[in-house]
């Protein structure tokens, strides 16, 4: 058995042509979307990250705003501009970049978004909203998965579903959302015991664990859909320099019905759901102001 490729590349491009018809028809009633992005440090990878946020929604026409601070920029002024956003009418969306500098409370400057304008949906409200099964933004990373399920038709009522890894920005919310869609959920991590006979149960099996290669083809259930969160860049051996999941793809691929590559799998959907949610925050916003 080889696994079908869940291409997220063409995913993306075809919900991002479908995003681009409804930005420009917002722009056209004179509201277009925008989103604010901060980052505050040198990271080259947060750098990256951001680059890609901001090529996405240009293409996408969504408009962007991007606020660069140094490493040792003052708590305050980072959070004095989230309030000027906040305040600005023609702002649908605020993001900050993650992580960021030991010295920020990072909870502080997320729950400092309006709820809103928060697109990247962690602000408590909006995890408060999503577990109660009510209207929210949710985390793009694991609506992007959602969304990459759906557009296989992957049986999620009543299907044994295995998430590894409990972080806010994937753990959780994924959890939330495949309990919310009728699979039966267990989340595992670092304490669990015997993670191979979860992982072998699992029809649905989401690796986000930030190790690279961790899940191999012998912990895969035959015919299983996995879904490969992780991104890392190997340091040592012949492959050094180069990117890879949190699951050895070559050995799972064998044994599994279904599976997303990385790159090129829930990358690209993670920022397209960002688009997603800054577009209809802008739609949220322009209806509001009609009453």
């Amino acid at each position: 058995m080889t696994a079908r490729i869940i291409d997220g590349n063409a995913l993306s491009a075809k919900l991002r042509g479908e995003l681009a018809a409804k930005a420009a028809a917002l722009t056209a009633q004179g509201t277009q979307p925008c989103l604010a992005v901060i980052l505050v440090g040198g990271d080259p990878a947060s750098a990256v990250y951001v680059r890609n946020k901001v090529a996405g929604c240009e293409k996408a026409g969504i408009k962007s705003l991007k606020f660069e601070y140094p490493q040792d920029a003052a708590p305050a002024d980072v959070l004095g501009r989230i309030a000027e956003l906040n305040a600005d009418p023609s702002v649908h969306g605020i993001l900050v970049q993650l992580p960021l500098p030991k010295h920020f409370d990072e909870k502080a400057v997320l729950e400092a978004i309006k709820v809103e304008k928060d697109v990247d949906g962690f602000h408590a409200e909006n995890v408060g909203r999503l577990s109660q099964g009510q209207e929210a933004f949710v985390p793009c990373t694991p609506n992007g998965v959602m969304e990459m399920l759906k557009s296989i038709e992957a049986p999620l009522r009543g299907a044994e579903a295995v998430v590894i890894g409990r972080s806010n920005i994937v753990g959780k919310p994924m959890a939330m959302l495949l309990t919310a869609a009728g699979a039966t959920v267990t989340v595992c991590h670092s304490g669990t015991r015997d993670l191979n006979f979860h992982t072998r149960r699992a029809d649905i099996l989401v690796a986000a664990i930030g190790k690279p290669r961790f899940v191999t083809g012998d912990m895969v259930k035959p015919g299983a859909i996995v879904i490969d969160v992780g991104i890392n860049r190997l340091q040592d051996g012949p492959d050094a320099g180069k990117l890879c999941g949190d699951v050895d793809f070559d050995s799972a691929k064998e044994v599994a019905g279904a599976i997303t590559p990385v790159p090129g799998g829930v990358g690209p959907m993670t920022i397209t759901m960002l688009l997603v949610n800054t577009v209809v925050s802008a739609e949220r916003a322009l209806a509001k102001s009609r009453g």
